[in-house]
This record gives C-alpha cells, sequence and structure tokens, in this order.
C-alpha cells in the first residue's frame, strides 16, 4: 500500500473544499499481498477509525456488505505516491496502517482553521483581497512595456544589453525599492534557473510579463516564490521573518522592522496550527483572502452612491452667459463675506485717491507739477488708510474678543485676518511706489526747470533749488528714503521664499532666511511709523496743522496695537508657568505639559505663544493647544523646523532622560514629589482664535490634519468626548427627582454644544510620528462608548493597498489587530490605512451618510491640500443637499 504527499484536484487548494463526505482512494501496487480496508470518520478537527477490516475479495464478501457505512465514506482524490523503490518494498499491515493516518491527519489539518465557507471568492472580502497583491499598477500592464524597454536601452546602453540586479528596480518603475526589487528579481531568476545578476532585453520582457500578470493567482506565485527563496515549495519561519524585514524597510517602518521575529511568529501561529514548521502556498492564499475589506454598500446606497457620482460630474455649458452667471453665483456663495470686505476697503480707498487727485488738480501746484502731484497726493493719501489699517488684523486679542464674544464672525471674515494683512501690505507697496517715483522721477525735476510758473511755489519751497539734492537732504526727503529701505527689507523677508528658507542663500547670508530674520525685519516696523508721523509733519504743500492729517489715521491703531503689545507683556511676565512634564517624539517633536495659569479659559482649536529666554527672550512663536479645556494642564507638541524650535528641543533635551519600559517618547522628563528636574523658564501668552474653535456649531464635522497640523484636532476630540461625557451626566440628572418631588432641569451650557457626529483623518508620512498621540487617541477610542467619533489614520511612507509591497504588511495588521487590539503601524487601537486619502471619496461617504446636514471642514497642515479640500467642498455644497463650510488653518 502506498500514499504520496502531492494530490490534486479538488484538494489542490483551501478554496475549492467542500463540506460533507470525502473518500481516499490509495493507489495499490500490482504485487499481490495482503492488505486491510479501514472506515475513518474524516471531521474538521479529528480523524477516527471507524473501523478495520480484511479485504473484501479475500473473504468473499460482497460489495453491499462492505458498505457498513455509506455516510463516513471519504470523498476527495486519491493521494498517489510513486515509490522510488517499486515493488520491491513490502511492508506489514501496520506500518501501512501509520502511513495512511499520517496522510489523512495532514489532509484533515487542512480543513481546521478556517471553516471551508470562508474561501468562497466571490465573497466580498475575498473579491476585494482578489485585486490586490499587484507588483505593478493596473495600468501598466502590456502598455507599460514600452516605458520598461526605453528604461533598459538607456541602462544597458554602455554595457552590452546586460541589465544588472542592482538596476533591476529602476527598470522597472521600483526605483525606490530597491531591495524589494532585487528579492523580485531572483524569485523571478530562481523560476527559470537564469544564473548571474544580469539579464537581457528576452528576459527583462519574460520578467515583465509575469509581474504585469493580472490573474491573482500568478500573482500569489510569485509573491510566493520572493518568500521561498529554497525553492522547496514550502515558507519557513526565517523566511517569513526575512519578508517582513524587507516589506518594512520598502515602506519606511522601523518598527516593524525590529519586531520582524515577533511577527513572523504571529503568521506561523495562524497558518501553521500543526506545527510543522513550514507554510505552503495555499495557506498563503487563505490569509489574503480572509483580509477584512471596507464594507461594501448594496441596495438603495448603492444607488445612491451610483447617482450622486453621476450627479457630480463636471458639466459644461456652452452658452457663455449662463456658464459665467453660474460661476459668479457659486463664487459669491463661497466667498461673500470677503467680497463685501474686499468692496468696502477698495472703495474707501478709490475714494480717497479721488478726493486727493480732485483737490489738488484745482491747486496751484497742478500748474507747475501737472498730473504728477495728483497722483503723488492720491497715493499719499491711500498709504496714510493702508498703514492704519494693517496693524488691526495683527491686534489678536481684540479679534478674538470679538469672535468670542459678539456676533461679527457671521458677517466679518475673521480666519482671514493674516490674509487681508498681507493684501494691506501689497497696497501698501503699489502706493509707495507710486508715491516716490511720482515725487522723484516728475515733480521735482519740473520744480527745477519750472521757469516763470516757479513763483507760485515759492511760499512752499523758496527760492528755486538748483540741484535734485536740494529735495534729497530735505526732512522729507530722508524720512521718506529711510522708509522705503526699510519696508523694502521687511517687505522682502516676509515673502515665503525667505521665511519658509526655499530659497537657497550662501553661507554668509543663510542668516537671511528663516523665520527669526522675518521676526526680527518686522520689529523696523516701529521706526517705520515714527519717521512716517515725522514725514506727515513736515509737508512741503501743506502748512496748516490741520490738514496734515497722518497723526489722525494713525491714532487708533497705534494705540490699540501699544496696548496689545503692553497687555501681552504684562500678562505672561507676572509669573512663569510651572512644567509637568517634557517628551521628545520621533520625528524632532518636543511635547511640552505647563500648568494652567489661574483665569486661563480657553476653546478647543485655539492657539497661545510660547516664549524661552533660554533660547531668546524676545521671540516669541504660535502653538495649538493640544489639551482639552478641561484638563487641569497645558499642552502644546512642538515641530523642529527652525532655528529656535531647534534651539528650544535641544534645551529640553538635555534636562530628560531615556523613558521606562512602557512608556512613549525617545526622552522624557516628569516633575513628580521628590524630584524636580532644572526645567528652562518658559512663559506663555494667549489664548488667541484659531477657524477650528468654531466647531461646536456643527452637528457634523470633518477634521482633518497633515503631519504636526493634527495639534488641533485632538484637543476637539478630547472636548468632544468630554463634552458628550457631561450632557449624558446632564441628562441622567434630569431624571433625577429631589427631596421636594421636582424634577431639577439641566444646567445651561455656557456654549452651545452641537456636534453629534466627527470625522478626523490624519495623514502623517512617518510611522514615529503616531507617537506623538498614542495615549490621547487611545483614550478617545475608550472612551466614545457611543461612536460619536470616527478615527483613520494614514501612513503615506506604506505602499497603498494592494501593492505587493505593502501586503504583507496588510496580512500583519489583520493578525495583530483581531489577536490584540493594536495596530501594527500606529501603535493604538485605532487600525492604520496606507497611502494618502481618496478626498473625494471621503466626502462623497459623509455626503450620503448625512444629506441635508451643514458639514464643518476643519484643516491644518501646509498649504498644498488646501486648494482640494476646499474645492471639493465647493463642489459638494453646489451639486448635493449637503452643505460643506471649509476653515483653514496653514503653517
Amino acid at each position: 500500500m502506498s500514499s504520496t504527499e502531492d494530490y490534486s484536484g479538488p484538494l489542490s487548494g483551501p478554496l475549492n473544499k467542500r463540506p460533507g463526505k470525502r473518500s481516499l482512494r490509495f493507489n495499490l501496487p500490482e504485487k499481490e499481498e495482503q492488505y486491510v480496508e479501514l472506515t475513518l470518520d474524516v471531521r474538521e478537527n479529528s480523524v477516527t477509525v471507524h473501523s478495520v477490516r480484511a479485504n473484501a475479495d479475500d473473504i468473499g464478501c460482497s460489495d453491499d456488505k462492505l458498505e457498513e457505512d455509506p455516510e463516513l465514506l471519504l470523498l476527495a482524490k486519491g493521494l498517489e505516491k510513486k515509490s522510488s523503490f517499486g515493488s520491491s518494498m513490502v511492508r506489514n499491515a501496520s506500518t501501512k496502517f501509520r502511513q495512511v493516518g499520517n496522510q489523512l491527519k495532514r489532509l484533515a489539518s487542512l480543513s481546521k482553521k478556517p471553516p471551508p465557507d470562508r474561501f468562497d471568492r466571490t465573497k466580498s472580502a475575498a473579491a476585494h483581497a482578489l485585486k490586490g497583491l499587484k507588483f505593478i499598477s493596473k495600468t501598466d500592464g502590456s502598455a507599460g512595456w514600452a516605458a520598461v524597454e526605453k528604461r533598459f536601452d538607456e541602462i544597458t546602453a554602455s554595457n552590452g544589453g546586460a541589465l544588472p540586479r542592482s538596476r533591476f528596480g529602476e527598470c522597472i518603475g521600483m526605483k525606490d525599492s530597491k531591495e524589494f526589487a532585487g528579492q523580485l528579481f531572483d524569485a523571478l531568476a530562481r523560476k527559470r534557473n537564469i544564473q548571474g545578476d544580469s539579464i537581457c532585453k528576452a528576459e527583462v520582457k519574460e520578467f515583465w510579463d509575469q509581474i504585469s500578470n493580472q490573474s491573482f493567482d500568478a500573482r500569489l506565485q510569485t509573491f510566493f516564490d520572493m518568500v521561498d527563496k529554497d525553492a522547496d515549495g514550502r515558507i519557513t519561519e526565517e523566511e517569513v521573518k526575512e519578508i517582513i524585514s524587507l516589506s518594512a524597510s520598502a515602506n519606511k517602518l522601523s518598527n516593524i522592522q525590529k519586531q520582524a521575529e515577533e511577527y513572523a511568529a504571529l503568521i506561523m501561529e495562524e497558518l501553521d496550527p500543526d506545527n510543522l514548521g513550514y507554510i505552503k502556498v495555499h495557506n498563503l492564499e487563505m490569509l489574503l483572502l480572509q483580509a477584512p475589506a471596507q464594507p461594501v454598500r448594496v441596495g438603495e446606497s448603492q444607488n445612491l452612491s451610483k447617482m450622486l457620482s453621476q450627479k457630480l460630474k463636471p458639466t459644461y455649458d456652452e452658452n457663455p452667459v449662463r456658464r459665467c452667471y453660474r460661476c459668479t453665483k457659486y463664487f459669491l456663495s463661497d466667498n461673500w463675506q470677503r467680497v463685501w470686505v474686499m468692496a468696502l476697503w477698495i472703495g474707501v480707498m478709490c475714494g480717497l485717491f479721488a478726493y486727493k487727485y480732485i483737490q489738488y488738480r484745482r491747486r496751484a501746484a497742478f500748474v507747475v507739477m501737472g498730473h504728477c502731484v495728483c497722483m503723488a497726493k492720491g497715493a499719499a493719501e491711500t498709504l496714510k488708510l493702508n498703514m492704519a489699517l494693517i496693524l488691526l488684523p495683527v491686534c489678536r486679542n481684540t479679534i478674538t474678543w470679538l469672535r468670542n464674544k459678539t456676533k461679527l464672525g457671521v458677517a466679518v471674515p475673521f480666519d482671514d485676518n493674516l490674509n487681508f494683512h498681507k493684501v494691506i501690505a501689497a497696497a501698501i507697496a503699489i502706493g509707495v511706489g507710486i508715491h516716490a517715483i511720482t515725487h522723484l522721477a516728475c515733480d521735482f525735476p519740473r520744480l527745477l526747470h519750472a521757469g516763470g510758473d516757479y513763483e507760485l511755489m515759492e511760499p512752499y519751497f523758496g527760492k528755486q533749488p538748483k540741484s535734485y539734492w536740494f529735495f534729497v537732504k530735505s526732512v522729507e526727503g530722508v524720512t521718506g528714503i529711510i522708509m522705503i529701505v526699510l519696508m523694502t527689507i521687511a517687505f522682502t523677508l516676509a515673502m515665503t521664499w525667505f521665511r519658509r528658507e526655499k530659497l537657497k542663500l550662501p553661507k554668509p547670508l543663510k542668516k537671511l532666511t528663516g523665520f527669526n530674520a522675518f521676526w526680527y525685519s518686522h520689529h523696523l516696523f516701529v521706526i517705520v511709523y515714527s519717521l512716517l508721523i515725522v514725514h506727515g509733519i513736515f509737508l512741503y504743500l501743506t502748512k496748516e496743522w490741520y490738514k496734515k492729517t497722518t497723526w489722525m489715521y494713525l491714532a487708533i491703531p497705534v494705540s490699540l496695537y501699544a496696548c496689545e503689545r503692553l497687555t501681552r507683556a504684562l500678562r505672561s511676565s507676572i509669573k512663569a508657568v510651572s512644567i509637568l512634564k517634557v517628551a521628545v517624539y520621533p520625528g524632532n517633536v518636543l511635547a511640552l505639559h505647563v500648568s494652567k495659569p489661574q483665569g486661563f479659559s480657553y476653546k478647543s482649536g485655539q492657539y497661545m505663544f510660547v516664549n524661552c529666554a533660554a533660547v531668546s527672550p524676545f521671540e516669541w512663536h504660535p502653538f495649538s493647544i493640544t489639551s482639552a479645556p478641561g484638563d487641569n494642564y497645558l499642552s502644546v507638541h512642538i515641530r523642529t523646523l527652525g532655528d529656535w524650535t531647534l534651539q528650544l528641543r535641544t534645551v529640553f533635551s538635555e534636562v530628560c532622560q531615556q523613558p521606562n519600559n512602557g512608556m512613549s517618547g525617545l526622552l522624557r522628563a516628569d516633575c513628580v514629589q521628590g524630584q524636580n528636574p532644572d526645567f528652562p523658564r518658559v512663559l506663555i501668552d494667549g489664548p488667541y482664535g484659531a477657524p477650528a474653535q468654531d466647531y461646536k456649531k456643527y452637528e457634523v464635522v470633518l477634521l482633518v490634519g497633515l503631519g504636526i497640523g493634527a495639534t488641533p484636532m485632538i484637543s476637539i476630540l478630547k472636548d468632544i468626548v468630554n463634552n458628550i461625557r457631561a450632557m449624558e451626566e446632564e441628562e441622567e440628572n434630569v431624571g433625577l427627582e429631589n427631596g421636594n418631588g421636582w424634577v431639577s432641569p439641566p444646567p445651561k451650557r455656557k456654549d452651545s454644544f452641537k456636534t453629534r457626529r466627527a470625522y478626523f483623518y490624519w495623514v502623517t508620512r512617518e510611522q514615529g510620528s503616531f507617537d506623538w498621540f498614542k495615549g490621547i487617541m487611545n483614550d478617545v477610542a475608550e472612551q466614545d462608548h457611543n461612536h460619536v467619533i470616527e478615527l483613520h489614520n494614514y501612513c503615506t511612507s506604506v505602499y497603498e493597498e494592494g501593492d505587493a509591497r505593502s501586503a504583507l504588511i496588510a496580512m500583519l495588521q489583520s493578525l495583530n489587530h483581531a489577536k490584540c487590539g493594536v495596530d501594527i503601524v500606529s501603535g493604538t487601537r485605532v487600525k492604520s490605512h496606507f497611502a494618502k486619502p481618496n478626498w473625494r471619496t471621503v466626502y462623497k461617504r459623509i455626503t450620503l451618510d448625512h444629506p441635508s446636514s451643514r458639514v464643518g471642514v476643519f484643516y491644518c497642515g501646509p498649504p498644498a491640500l488646501t486648494k482640494e479640500l476646499h474645492q471639493l467642498a465647493s463642489d459638494f455644497t453646489h451639486k448635493t443637499n449637503t452643505k460643506f463650510d471649509f476653515h483653514k488653518e496653514n503653517f
């Protein structure tokens, strides 16, 4: 009697198993020998011997008598094995019994875990997984060969048409994953018995055809071959560990790379329950097809989704009038607050310019200097207005008070205060240009060559000047030129190229870029405003004091701004805050927990200024508050992006120590009883209003944070949980009667809280970033009993779901989350997503889930994503019955 380890037919893979009866037929050698007939009961987790009897032919029994229990006959294909020793091998009955038993046990082990009905490829999870495990995108198949061939020719132009293994990834489009591409090269070469580290174009074409094959079975086999380095059809735990390290390296997941051995053991535990020491391709297939997929909308929801997609398709109206009308209507609907403010401002400027132009058109100076003097004086009047207005958007205490205490926020776009500040600065630059050029290039030369008409100007200028130097050396000339120079310096260093250090200057000029240069150069305006008042007093053509109106324009704004700065100085210096905890996290993020000053009342989403004298006694930098209003401390998370933050991190790192086991942060220091580290002195100033503080006005909010931009959103998440808990307690108290039998009404909440649903999307490119708010994310997940908050973490360093480079990471993520409830990427209870979110899908889903609702969209992060999110909010607002209000905070 013989059996085999190779089996085919219905048992070729786990997907084709059927529950029910199974039979097992063994091919017997032709040589006559005695054998017995076994009847076994094969169940999901056991093999039971039902009966053992002699061969029916030997004892002369009929077929009917042999079928003692037809329900126990096993239905499966035979396990065939060709004996290498031929028919000469003779075994006794007990040996054959053991062989059969071992083979059947192995057969039964395939049915142990999981149940057979989970392997149906038509199931949604399996169908989702079948789209994965791609080495290239679907559109790169045969169409992509031309690009591969072109790269091959460029790479091999100098070495005789042989592509080295080290450049295989570059050739096929995996330039950023050289190690992964190298292992793929080895697997494909092993399959074809190719020796050496280089291949020709024909072999590259053959490799390309295999990795671009869209068949799931072909992709699965290719991936299996990558892991199976000795090509024996089995994957050992060591090989699993190596591919985990490789996948983690390709996706820049250093934490997973360090724990590769632990995760390899997890996979083997799941796929090798019998401790055989290896897994086969069907085990890998089982793991892939059981990966959880996103829920698929069915029925009415699916129809609504299709209708919405159809409705959102861009439409082109051939009628230019209707097209222009629609665009104008949408623009005004989205920007009416900005429009009326800008229209009022421009209207006032035009009125002042026209007033001065007409006034000097009627004066004697027009006879000598013509329209030049009218232009100069008109521009000067707008400059007075704008030099006064430009201070108002940076009066933060005033704006915060107006935002919190008045209803002006309905009509005034306080969120755009800095944008308005920049627009006014541009208008000042234009006004200075017109005023200076017309005076220097037109008015002064005309006065020098005025001839007989100059006597009209003698009351203002005295005797006719002989040289241009007369005008330059005067008080008006000197103050004007100094102001232009100082304003040019401040304007230039405030530009994004300099402030964001995007301009690469030689090392000696490096200090002209960065926030410090912007900060100090802006304080030159103290000198500019002083000179402006002097310049406005010593006017050539105006002698009466009440007509010298410069000081009148500036009096109130300058006084208000001076009070603002004085308030900040007094409020922050009365008492320095005590530092409670410091932690330095991966990604160069410093977390500071400080004591909460008495009377410091703030809202989630607001920010405060931080000063550290050990770094610079004069510099104040704004940071979002990450603690919630209900906390008894204040916290900020500071990303090292410039000189000041780098020095701050260095100063605090010196008093920190390595964390104890189980505590997050690379370096940390806690102020506990009996221990008081020598922390640097820190001052704070605030709080100040920000766009995100208005989230409570919406029943549904979409919170989006990029990198460190998640800081205001973290505070909001904690505040939502705290508010919901407080509301639940109030509702419980309503049902409690007091001693007089009167039911006490719930106390009125100081601020109306409308939020009933929140979606949080945090997108970061580094795995270590999740350590910043790991504790907070876990707390929110645990305390949100009513599932009000939906958390989504995205790690963009990981290749998108379905890519072969992230396939093993996805498997590990599903296994570990199911077993331990912890995500392997973020280290939190929140399961992470790979690559970038599809923001259109995000908006679409919220629209379907919340029809006829007004959704507040709050974004904090770099400006790159602002345009897309704003445009989507506008599109969905105009084309659906769900309205999206977009608010942004860039840094």
